[in-house]
């Protein structure tokens, strides 16, 4: 067990954190006193469900429309500040 007074620990702080990570057990204390405990929290990584929205969300052919003229916007602006002309031209 680390124990460390509130001037240390807000000193060291970062370090106090890595030793909690690695299993350490952390107290602060006030005029020797202990006050707080830092300890790890353990997290459980979220498990998502895929095809939630299966069904859900159409493609439709104006959402393509929209991404190729987006594509080609992008690419104008791209080339106008590299001060080029383009050779491809992408279909619309």
């Amino acid at each position: 067990m680390t124990i460390r007074n509130v001037a240390e620990a807000k000193a060291e702080l970062s370090r106090l954190l890595v030793l909690a990570e690695q299993g350490e057990e952390i107290v602060i204390a006030r005029a020797g006193k202990p006050i707080v405990r830092l300890e790890l929290i353990e997290t459980k990584p979220v498990q998502r469900k895929l095809g939630t929205l299966k069904n859900e969300l159409k493609w439709t052919d104006e959402m393509d429309k929209a991404f190729v003229d987006a594509d080609a916007d992008i690419l104008e602006m791209f080339e106008e500040s590299l001060g080029i002309r383009s050779a491809v031209e992408i279909p619309s």
